[in-house]
C-alpha cells in the first residue's frame, strides 16, 4: 500500500502519535529499533503477549490468543495506531490472516491497526519485488508458513534458510552481523531481493552493507514495520541511512 493511501490530504495530526505496539513477551528487538528509529513525537506504548517456551508455531498460535484483549488494554491509553509486531502471527493461518486481525482488532477499538507481515508485503510491492530470498533466525518448522504466506501473496521464494534458534531470547542477542553472513549464503543472481523475517532480529544497521555488495533491496520485519507505522500515521515514509526501503539513519539516543 502507498503511503498516500493511509490518510487523506489535509488531514489534521495531533502534536504527540502514539503507537500501541504488541510484542511476544521475550520480544526486546523491534522496541528497541523502534525507539531508536522513529521521530521523536511518535511514543511507544507495549503490551507483551505470552511467549514463554520455544518459538515455534504452536507457541505463536497460542500467543496469538492474547491479541483481542491487549489491544483492548492499549486502547485506553488513546493510541492512534494498534500494532502487532511480531511477524509469524498475524500470517501463520494462511494469506487473508493479517486482514482479518487488522479488522478484528478495529472492531473491537474503534482504532487503526496493522501489523508486520501486512507491511512486509507491502514493503515488497513498493520495491517491486517478486522474487527473494528469506532468511530469518528461526528453526525449519518456522519458515513453513512464511514461506507459504509469500507465496499465497505472489511472491517466488528462490531459497529460504533459518539460523536454526529456538530461544526468543537468544535470537534477541545475536549480531546484525549475522544477517549478513546468512546473505552471503542465501545469495542467488534469480533473486530481486532479501528479505530477513522476525521482529525480534536487530540488523537494521547491516542493510545498508548487504545492499551495497549484493546490488539487492533488502527487507527486515523491523524495517518493514517502520514503514507501516509512518504510513498508517499519514508520515512520509523517509527516515534516512537504512536501506532503499526507508533511506533511514539509526539514531541512538
Amino acid at each position: 500500500m502507498l503511503c498516500s493511501e493511509y490518510r487523506q490530504p489535509g488531514t489534521p495530526r495531533a502534536a504527540e502519535q502514539r503507537v500501541g505496539l504488541m510484542v511476544p513477551s521475550s520480544n526486546t528487538g523491534i522496541e528497541t529499533e523502534f525507539v531508536r528509529s522513529l521521530p521523536r513525537d511518535i511514543t511507544i506504548h507495549s503490551a507483551r503477549l505470552p511467549l514463554f517456551v520455544s518459538v515455534e508455531p504452536k507457541a505463536i498460535e497460542l500467543m496469538s490468543q492474547d491479541i483481542e484483549n491487549a489491544s483492548r488494554l492499549l486502547a485506553t491509553a488513546a493510541v492512534d495506531l494498534l500494532f502487532v509486531g511480531a511477524t509469524v502471527p498475524s500470517l501463520l493461518k494462511g494469506v487473508g490472516h493479517d486482514k482479518q486481525m487488522i479488522a478484528r482488532i478495529r472492531e473491537l477499538t474503534g482504532i487503526r491497526a496493522t501489523t508486520t507481515s501486512t507491511a512486509v508485503i507491502d514493503s515488497l510491492t513498493e520495491l517491486g519485488v517478486r522474487k527473494l530470498v528469506l532468511g530469518t533466525p528461526f528453526v525449519e518448522p518456522m519458515n513453513v508458513p512464511i514461506v507459504a504466506f509469500l507465496e499465497a501473496s505472489g511472491f517466488q521464494v528462490i531459497a529460504a534458510k533459518g539460523l536454526g534458534y529456538g530461544d526468543n531470547v537468544e535470537i534477541g542477542r545475536l549480531p546484525a552481523e549475522s544477517a549478513y553472513e546468512l546473505a552471503r549464503e542465501l545469495h542467488h543472481p534469480d533473486s530481486e531481493a532479501f528479505l530477513f523475517a522476525c521482529t525480534n532480529w536487530r540488523i537494521l544497521p547491516a542493510i545498508e552493507r548487504i545492499e551495497a555488495e549484493f546490488g539487492r533491496p533488502v527487507v527486515t520485519s523491523n524495517q518493514a514495520s517502520l514503514r507501516g507505522v509512518l504510513c498508517a500515521l499519514g508520515r512520509p515514509a523517509h527516515l534516512p541511512g537504512c536501506g532503499r526501503l526507508l533511506d533511514c539513519i539509526l539514531r541512538h539516543r
